[in-house]
């Protein structure tokens, strides 16, 4: 028989993650809301307890991008040890599967105030997929954010212009890049940038650049549908000097490998992502549950659906949709914490999610009426949060891709 139940360390930091999500996040999420690109300062306090908790090793507080820490040696993605579960089972929960949990507990709160947890961006991710340990020493503090989209495309990541020019013991960064999440607020920018044009996708790197660097601009905040207590800008790279060492992972070219390393980013995040929809689509359902209850809807787990009231059909199929998005993100992450190639997985989840985010959250106003269109509840938030969750980390179409090339063994050139 298949336990799915969480293992009781994992329990401990989501409860904790939900603690924040339910104290800090869900009373200001109308606040910020209304207030886009103000600074949610109470985020400051929430970083300073997680800081403190952190460092005096009471609890597993890992934040939301997970991962390694500083000085952690791996031999893949996501392969910090649970000795326990290593020892009784011969697999590990680790860092992936913490901020897997971490990310949907604090989402349910507020998505758009856990993309602006100080120190818990998006390139922290890409940061501990690919750095090194020396990388590690120095960055795994950083707060960093991840920019890749540029003018001139936006799914295809292989069509990177921005470049970088080795000059000395520099490197020389040249470009714009937009739709940038906490862009204008995070430590340190992880840049993707190619190295040559001439040798295609095989020469895209990743770059470590600090927010102050001389010749890095933010040159505008953009107004969003939703997720607008976290800002999204537009930043430019005007002769950007970086250190050689700030380019993470292997500066070496390798043409058969391709742009993998930069793209096993991808394999991490995706299901942070899908983990997102999860809490944003979790907090729906329970809002639907008790509008559905107040107007005398009953909903039965005994009776058929057919036999129940539409409304209550219908909450019925979103929460097994909702129940099947949360599965395949948990899978996802258990395999990068058990160093398994899990790149199908990590888009299943992350296609999966990304729908039922969108589905749940429209539906569920549309079944609460008058009162899921009005600002009474978050529930027309929680619809303008969720669609963001299918398009960035690789829209709905660019996951069915993916998955469809893993399934059928095309290569991208021969499935398009």
């Amino acid at each position: 028989m298949i336990n799915l139940e969480l293992p009781k360390k994992l329990r401990a930091s989501a409860n904790q993650a939900h603690q924040v999500a339910q104290e800090i996040f869900r009373p200001a999420s109308r606040k910020y809301d209304l207030a886009e690109h103000a600074y949610p300062v109470e985020l400051d306090t929430m970083a300073a307890m997680v800081e403190g908790l952190s460092d005096s090793g009471s609890a597993d507080v890992s934040g939301a991008t997970g991962g390694r820490k500083a000085g952690e040696k791996t031999e893949g993605a996501g392969s910090t040890k649970d000795a326990h579960a290593t020892e009784l089972l011969g697999n590990t929960n680790g860092g992936n599967m913490s901020a897997l949990l971490n990310a949907l507990e604090t989402s349910w709160g507020d998505v758009g105030l856990m993309l602006s947890i100080p120190y818990q961006g998006l390139g922290n991710a890409a940061i501990a997929a690919v750095a090194t340990d020396e990388q590690l020493s120095r960055f795994g503090k950083v707060w960093a954010a991840m920019a890749i989209t540029e003018p001139s495309f936006g799914s295809d990541s292989a069509a990177v212009s921005t470049t970088a020019v080795l000059d000395g013991d520099e490197w020389v960064l040249n470009g714009t890049k937009i739709f940038v999440t906490a862009g204008s607020r995070a430590t340190h920018i992880v840049v993707w940038a190619t190295v040559d044009k001439s040798l295609g996708r095989a020469a895209i790197k990743s770059f470590v650049v600090p927010r102050d660097a001389k010749g890095l601009t933010v040159s505008r905040l953009e107004h969003k549908l939703g997720i607008k207590a976290s800002d999204t800008a537009e930043l430019r790279l005007e002769d950007c000097r970086i250190p050689k060492d700030n380019i993470l992972g292997s500066p070496e070219v390798n043409v058969e490998k391709g742009f993998a390393g930069v793209m096993q980013t991808f394999d991490n995040t995706r299901p942070l992502v899908a983990a997102m929809a999860v809490g944003v689509g979790r907090a729906a359902l329970e809002e639907l549950r008790t509008v559905l209850t107040d107007a005398g809807v009953e909903i039965s787990y005994d009776k058929p659906a057919n036999n129940q009231h539409a409304a209550a059909a219908e909450f019925l199929r979103l929460e097994a949709d909702w129940e099947a998005a949360y599965l395949l993100s948990l899978r996802a992450a258990w395999m990068a914490d058990n160093k398994k190639p899990n790149s199908l997985e990590a888009s299943m989840s992350k296609a999966k999610a990304g729908r039922m985010g969108t589905d749940v959250t429209l539906k569920a106003v549309e079944l609460a009426g008058a009162t899921g269109y009005s600002q009474r509840t978050l529930l027309e938030k929680w619809g303008r949060d969720s669609k963001i969750l299918d398009i960035f980390e690789g829209t709905q179409q660019i996951q069915q891709l993916i998955v469809a090339r893993r399934v059928l063994g095309l290569s991208s050139d021969k499935l398009k």
